[in-house]
């Protein structure tokens, strides 16, 4: 990972539940958010804190284009994308620190 990368992500509550999809620049750092539930909304509300997909873009646009995509995804495709590369539902976060 690059020091000037972009960080698309899928946060998901468990195994099929619910997905939320992301993107930012210092992934270690929204993660973190996400953990405390510093921020009120999607993700503290229905407790999706589990890096379950991760990818990284060097362009700004790409990454902001990825997450655009995803999110216009069906949620089929989003489960098919994660147990892909993830099949145990692993928190891949620990990857990351």
């Amino acid at each position: 990972m690059s020091t000037n990368s972009y960080a698309v992500y899928i946060l998901a509550s468990k195994r099929n539940g619910t997905l939320y999809v992301g993107m930012t620049s210092d992934i270690n750092r929204r993660m973190n958010e996400h953990y405390r539930a510093e921020k009120k909304g999607f993700t503290q509300k229905y407790y999706a804190h589990r890096l379950v997909h991760c990818e990284f873009f060097e362009d700004v646009r790409e990454a902001i284009n990825r997450e655009k995509q995803l999110k216009k995804w069906r949620r089929k495709w989003k489960l098919e994308l994660i147990e892909k590369d993830n099949p145990n539902w692993e928190d891949l976060s620990g990857m990351l620190f």
